[in-house]
């Protein structure tokens, strides 16, 4: 009796010495996925890469970013919630996925809130508002609005996808302006972009890093941006708050990084430790910069409560618009 005594104490030793805290000293041991719920060459996409290479350097581990997109960044999502908790699969989470879907959707698969441990807010991405001139020549947004009233839901807008960022943002903005636009969803930032250059639709209001290359080689026009402030990188191009009857408003994008709920709360914190590094470091800020991201970080306690405040003011903007996708 004493012998298996001995031997079931030390069993449950060993099991102490092999819980969380031991895993998060030897983690990561393989290489982690981060999962990226849209097409290559959106916003998600961009922030993931960058701060992939820079967060696999820290962790002594590869970051392997792993596109999923499909219904409005739902697959992603679905998929990264059916790995185990174990923090080598991360997903890119956004105003989306983690903000507009839990009430755009009747029967959203997963939930925003508990099925996800946030680890912490990467970017903020400036959104801008252009426009194709050979289909709506206009040069401010006072022009635009007249231009569309004139014509109701006789132009539309590009987006990419039903419940994408872009979607809300520019829906968030109709209703503001008081303006009817029809609205064209596209499997991604990079066709929506590609149509809208090629002259298919009229305008888009997204995020600066995959507009970048169309507006320096004016293919597109800027006539706005939607952030409380001008952007270093178009310093002409005024804010839509500076339109008069739109004063106050904003309408930028976030992006962060979770994973399953359950994860240990060691790795978690490592993870967020590895972010808050990657984010200081020269090299990252560079990068940021130059596609118009600003950078930011938080505790996992602050994104969590941050994630509840944008699932409402997105459940809001949803429900005025009346864009429930069931």
């Amino acid at each position: 009796m004493f012998h298996k005594f001995v031997f079931a104490s030390l069993m449950t030793l060993a099991a102490i010495g092999s819980g969380p805290s031991q895993a998060a000293e030897t983690y990561p041991s393989r290489p982690i996925t981060l999962v990226v719920p849209f097409t290559p060459g959106g916003s998600t996409d961009i922030i993931a890469r960058v701060m992939g290479k820079k967060l696999g350097e820290i962790l002594g581990q590869s970051i392997v970013v792993e596109n999923r997109p499909g219904a409005g960044g739902i697959v992603g999502v679905q998929y990264a919630k059916s790995q185990p908790a174990d923090g080598y699969t991360l997903l890119m989470g956004a105003i989306g996925t983690f903000g507009a879907n839990a009430t755009l959707y009747k029967r959203l698969p997963y939930d925003p809130v508990k099925d996800f441990t946030p680890i912490s807010l990467v970017a903020g991405v400036p959104n801008v508002l252009a426009v194709n001139p050979a289909k709506l020549d206009v040069h401010n947004v006072d022009e635009l609005i007249r231009t569309v009233r004139a014509k109701p839901n006789g132009y539309d807008y590009a987006s990419g996808g039903s419940g994408s960022a872009a979607h809300l943002a520019t829906e968030y903005f109709a209703l503001q302006a008081n303006i009817q636009i029809q609205h064209i969803p596209y499997k991604g930032t990079a066709p929506a972009l590609n149509d809208l250059v090629g002259g298919v639709t009229s305008l888009v209001l997204t995020g600066y890093p995959p507009l970048a290359p169309f507006l320096s080689s004016g293919r597109l026009r800027p006539i706005a941006v939607a952030s409380a402030k001008r952007l270093p990188q178009l310093p002409d191009v005024p804010t839509i708050s500076e339109t008069k009857g739109l004063e106050g408003f904003q309408a930028d994008q976030w992006y962060g990084i979770l994973t399953k709920a359950g994860t240990p709360k060691p790795i978690v914190d490592k993870l967020n430790a590895a972010i808050v590094e990657a984010l200081a470091d020269p090299e990252t800020l560079k990068q940021f910069h130059a596609e118009g991201l600003e950078p930011m970080s938080n505790s996992p306690e602050a994104f969590s409560a941050f994630i509840k405040e944008q699932i409402q003011l997105w459940g809001s903007v949803v429900r005025k618009a009346g864009i429930i996708i069931d």
